[in-house]
């Protein structure tokens, strides 16, 4: 089987960066309540995972010995 292959044109930081701002951007539209809070929760999520991927890609971080 051949798998496809999918090109981006943005880094992961990026890419998290706006799926963050546009989960934020649609929580601002629901009145508060479930669904808001669940939009909002996975905004943060994501931003903690694109400050995650940002660190280990740090060239301060160095393997254990």
């Amino acid at each position: 089987m051949r798998r496809s292959r999918f090109i981006h044109n943005a880094n992961l930081e990026e890419r998290l960066a706006l799926e963050a701002q546009s989960l934020k951007e649609q929580a601002e539209a629901l009145p508060p309540g479930r669904d808001r809070e669940m939009l909002l929760r996975r905004a943060r999520q994501t931003e903690t995972a694109s400050h995650i991927t940002e660190w280990l890609s740090s060239p301060g971080l160095t393997s254990p010995k």
